[in-house]
């Protein structure tokens, strides 16, 4: 295509040159802050010299002075070095206290009461920048996360993309909630005891039964469940002024408290051990591999694994 005039080709390295000789305004400083030779660099200044069709720096005894051409271009080529240092930067390579970003996260209401002050605290400490949106469980991981609905999933994660990066954050078992004057605090409880007692299941899709009725019907027992609800904290509300029973995650034997019994004391519910074998759950995180490397993605999953894996090393 024709063009008015030659458009020189373009030299990030020239950039650099320009800056270092403008500001050390000495070709021997120059070559030494760039780490090369003088030689090298009275070459580049040369090249500039033919590009930029001026002298840039001229000899005034003992010392080299700028032009007036170098002087208005003095400020440029430092603002554009910078540019590039931060454009080739590390996508990692990010202080959370310049952070200007709004994360969207999906979670249940448990993991989002678990999760939601501790991150709150951190932003608030280290990235003031940062704002959080939770939403609710409403899509599957995989397409939300593709495409970029939402930046992080955490929860049980077992509907993801091949694609999708999944870290393991704890792994908890389910226990059984009670208000603190409930029966079942009394005595041992057994499985016919629990199966007899009125149950609240916890369902996003309004489901009956689950894992604990599996347990159940393998000793010939079954539940009758009064209600279904679609989050922990309604269930365990519930079961806070009622004689329902919800189920409650909590750490494992020998491990330290899960934050996601939090909700569960707060609401002084008495958690009392299934006398059933039910498989442990495990709570992840779930992300697009398009921001492994962002590094303001890689803030948010270091504040998450601090908040809901405090005694794992960070």
């Amino acid at each position: 295509m024709p063009v008015n005039s030659p458009v020189p080709n373009l030299d990030a390295n020239l950039a650099v040159a320009l800056d270092a000789l403008l500001t050390e305004q000495s070709v021997t400083r120059a070559a030494a802050r760039l780490h090369t030779s003088p030689a090298a660099m009275s070459r580049t200044l040369a090249r500039l010299r033919r590009v930029l069709q001026d002298p840039l720096l001229v000899r005034a005894g003992q010392v080299m002075v700028p032009t007036p051409r170098a002087e208005a271009l003095r400020d440029e080529a430092a603002t554009v070095v910078r540019r590039l240092e931060a454009l080739l930067a590390p996508g990692g390579a990010i202080d959370p206290a310049t952070l200007r970003r709004t994360f969207t996260v999906q979670s249940s209401d448990l993991v989002a009461a678990a999760l939601t002050p501790g991150l709150l605290g951190l932003a608030r400490r280290r990235a003031p920048g940062v704002s959080l949106r939770v939403l609710a469980e409403e899509w599957e991981a995989g397409p939300a996360l593709r495409e970029g609905r939402i930046d992080l999933e955490i929860g049980a994660i077992d509907h993801v993309d091949p694609e999708t990066q999944v870290e393991e954050l704890a792994t908890v078992r389910m226990a059984v909630g009670v208000r603190a004057e409930h029966p079942l605090t009394q005595g041992t409880l057994t499985p016919a005891r629990l199966a007899a007692a009125e149950h609240v299941a916890v369902s996003r899709r309004g489901r009956f039964t689950g894992p604990l009725d599996a347990a159940l019907a393998e000793q010939g027992l079954s539940r009758q469940v009064s209600a279904v609800l679609p989050g922990h904290l309604a269930a365990m509300s519930l079961a806070a002024v009622t004689d329902a029973v919800c189920l409650v995650p909590t750490a494992l034997p020998g491990e330290p408290p899960s934050p996601l019994s939090d909700a569960a004391h707060a609401l002084r519910l008495s958690l009392l051990d299934i006398p059933l074998p039910l498989p442990p759950l495990t709570i992840a995180m779930a992300w697009h591999p398009r921001h492994s490397a962002d590094g303001g993605h890689q803030w948010l999953r270091g504040a998450v694994r601090r908040i809901l894996r405090p005694s794992r090393q960070q």
